[in-house]
């Protein structure tokens, strides 16, 4: 589509160019609005490293069976493209995203699922045996699981209560 313009005694053709999805910056700032107020909400802090956006962890320890685990959200990502690299504490998972396939010729109406590369580190704490970590996919989640050490487990401080006379003085 193009429109002329009279400038100055001279014809010059101006183009508009047609955009793909004329509401893809409006989804890419509901998403940006939605992901400052969560961050804002729960005091969450964005990964840092990550192109596209950052896979969900939970990380717990199972005191009673003394593990340590880390499950990550991965749907949809084939696991032969994901790679785990470990650097002393630091575990570092990395891979790509790929489109399945790519429709040509339609309108998305939305079109939130992220693909690309992402990377994310994570520390794990001291105490986990890193020699004896193990790592399963299953159903887009990534499980990693690691025995602690005594030391790493937590463990309850009894706090002393001292004398009021004592207590006054100090």
């Amino acid at each position: 589509m193009a429109s002329r313009e009279h400038h100055d005694g001279g014809d010059q053709m101006a183009y508009l160019a047609r955009r793909e999805n004329p509401f893809e910056e409006l989804f890419d700032f509901r998403r940006d609005f939605d992901d400052i107020f969560n961050r804002f909400m729960t005091g969450a802090e964005r990964p840092t490293g990550m192109l596209g956006s950052a896979p969900p962890i939970e990380a717990w320890v199972d005191s009673k069976e003394k593990k340590y685990h880390l499950r990550i959200a991965l749907p949809g990502v084939d696991p032969n493209e994901v790679q785990l690299n470990l650097q002393g504490n630091y575990l570092t998972l990395s891979g790509e995203h790929k489109s399945t396939e790519e429709k040509k010729d339609v309108d998305y109406l939305n079109k939130e699922f992220s693909y690309g590369r992402f990377e994310r580190t994570v520390i794990l704490p001291e105490g986990v045996d890193t020699e004896k970590l193990t790592a399963e996919y299953n159903n887009g989640v990534l499980e990693i699981v690691a025995p602690l050490s005594a030391t790493a487990l937590p463990k309850r401080i009894e706090i002393k209560s001292l004398p009021k006379a004592k207590a006054a003085g100090a």
